[in-house]
């Protein structure tokens, strides 16, 4: 009888097991429960103490600008003309091109940046119709010289501007404007706009269709905006521009669409970008990384895209979009982890095709992210969960090998990551041959040596090219980094880690907000009306409101 009873009892190693898998979870989740609060409490305070400096300093700048008035351009030709030498003319790009109006016998120059102007345009409506043509100027006017007249009457140009403060004629100077300053006239023209070399629309390259517009944003940003506006007639898309940058300052331009966006939504936006510090932003990389909520997340709390088209979708959806000068790669916000596995192609198919496709994607992140940590789970502690038949298979194949499974997976997805590091960077006609070749003499090489089981090889190749099956380049290095974790845990605990280490994503997940939106909506919290363009892409016919999440001022789409 008591050895019948004793027989039931689990063995120490089965008590200790389970014992970690109820502790571990427990004393993880208080550790980030702790640490996010005080990130969170940390930040808040920051952002405060951010607000009230730049509070502070805009005051402290209304101060001086009261009581240190900025200088003028005066209208002295000398004065002026020495003021912008001696401020911007030791750069070798800054050109200083003088002339003599001829209607008013004026010395005249225009100072432009080389190669950030039409030479041909400023030579026909600027120089040619102020040295040769022309009408005569009023009898009234020709004593001053008056600004007003030589804009409405001389210069047929479409963008013409007035300047009087010099500090800022030199900063449009140096922007890729070209300035206009004539004897006796009081402040400066910038005339046309800056139009330098820039590179052809093309096809986006990270993010390729079958079946779609082949165009893609570029480096300038007066073209980005006006390819949202080439979308179609909107009255209600609206831009709004910032200057970010404190020593290089760069356009930023805030889109959305007026009548449909939340307005706690876009003040919250706005006021984070009014508290960006910093001396350059290179790339909307940088914004995404000041503006986001939770910095000690691996999951991108900011959709990054080159195609207009999606961009334009997400506003209609009442999302936010960012757009810098000088990348190609404009933000969305806020963004949910269903959105970064969709694609506009599931949209531009039929529903039927569009929903395979989307499940297919879904599918191929669950294997890019547990695929190795199941293999290690299965083969090092829980063999006896596999068929017999495959079982024997795998050891018949692992003979000989003499590593662990652990160390054995740890090679070849170490291999495999640096391979596709390698391909990326290699010149693109090299770049994809080297890394198919590559896969391929690795992997012959090493089941060759007895290193690695072909079995193996054949789990990390389903792995690598399901990670491929990820619209978004981003969330595809999230589960690359996060897969290695995983391979860790279930080589702690076996299937007890693995377990254990989905549900920590799923709760971090659970917990992460992208301005104001939780990451796994319409799931927590449950929203049962958005599900219909999260896992399945329902008949558009059927997809007649706008996500619930969003709170927007218009709920249903217009038919």
């Amino acid at each position: 009888m008591w050895s019948k009873i004793i027989s039931y009892i689990p063995s120490w190693s089965t008590l200790f097991q389970a014992g970690l898998a109820l502790i571990i979870p427990l004393g993880i989740y208080y550790i980030n429960t702790s640490i996010y609060s005080f990130v969170g409490s940390k930040g808040a305070k920051s952002k405060h103490s951010s607000g009230r400096s730049l509070s502070d300093e805009h005051n402290e700048g209304h101060a001086d600008q009261q009581h240190e008035p900025s200088s003028k351009i005066t209208g002295n030709y000398d004065s002026d003309l020495k003021s912008i030498q001696e401020a911007i003319g030791e750069n070798s790009d800054v050109h200083f091109r003088e002339f003599v109006v001829k209607k008013y016998h004026a010395r005249s120059v225009l100072v432009f940046i080389d190669g950030m102007q039409d030479e041909k345009l400023m030579s026909k409506q600027v120089l040619e119709v102020l040295m040769f043509d022309g009408q005569q100027a009023p009898q009234e006017q020709q004593e001053s010289i008056n600004s007003s007249f030589i804009k409405e009457s001389l210069m047929p140009l479409t963008q013409i501007s007035e300047v009087a403060d010099m500090e800022d004629l030199q900063e449009s100077i140096l922007l890729g404007h070209t300035a206009l300053l004539i004897e006796g006239m009081k402040g400066a023209l910038l005339v046309g706009s800056p139009n330098g070399a820039i590179r052809s629309v093309n096809e986006p390259t990270s993010e390729a269709l079958l079946r779609g517009p082949r165009i893609g944003f570029t480096e300038v940003l007066s073209e980005n905006t006006s390819m949202l506006r080439r979308q179609g007639i909107n009255k209600s898309l609206e831009m709004k521009k910032f200057q970010v940058g404190s020593r290089i300052k760069k356009d930023l331009v805030v889109a959305y669409i007026k009548d449909i966006v939340n307005p706690d939504l876009l003040e919250e936006v706005n006021s984070r970008i009014s508290k960006i510090d910093m001396d350059f932003l290179a790339e909307s990389g940088y914004v995404e990384q000041l503006i986001e909520d939770n910095y000690l997340s691996p999951f991108q709390q900011a959709h990054n895209t080159e195609r207009p088209d999606r961009v334009m979708s997400a506003l209609l959806e009442g999302r936010v979009a960012i757009l810098l000068d000088g990348t190609p790669f404009a933000l969305i916000v806020p963004v949910t982890f269903s959105m970064l596995l969709q694609s506009p192609e599931d949209y531009y198919e039929r529903w039927i095709p569009g929903t395979l496709l989307r499940v297919l994607r879904f599918c191929g992140a669950f294997i890019a992210l547990m695929g190795p940590a199941l293999y290690i789970s299965f083969i090092s502690f829980h063999p006896g969960l596999i068929p017999t038949k495959l079982i024997i298979s795998i050891i018949e194949t692992r003979q000989g090998v003499p590593f662990p499974s652990v160390i054995e997976v740890m090679i070849l997805e170490i291999s495999i990551e640096i391979l596709r590091e390698a391909g990326i960077r290699l010149p693109k006609p090299i770049g994809p041959a080297m890394g198919i070749v590559g896969g391929l003499v690795i992997g012959d090489a090493a089941v060759n040596a007895g290193i690695v089981s072909p079995f193996l090889v054949i789990v990390v190749s389903v792995t690598a090219i399901s990670s491929f099956s990820i619209p978004t380049y981003s969330a595809g290095i999230t589960l690359r980094l996060l897969r290695f974790v995983g391979m860790l845990f279930a080589a702690i605990l076996g299937m007890f880690g693995t377990v254990l280490f989905f549900l920590l994503i799923c709760i971090h997940l659970t917990k992460l907000k992208s301005f104001g939106v939780p990451y796994v909506t319409p799931f927590s919290p449950m929203r049962p009306s958005d599900w219909k363009d999260v896992y399945i892409r329902a008949p558009i016919s059927l997809m007649k409101r706008r996500p619930v999440m969003m709170k927007t001022q218009q709920s249903k789409r217009k038919s």
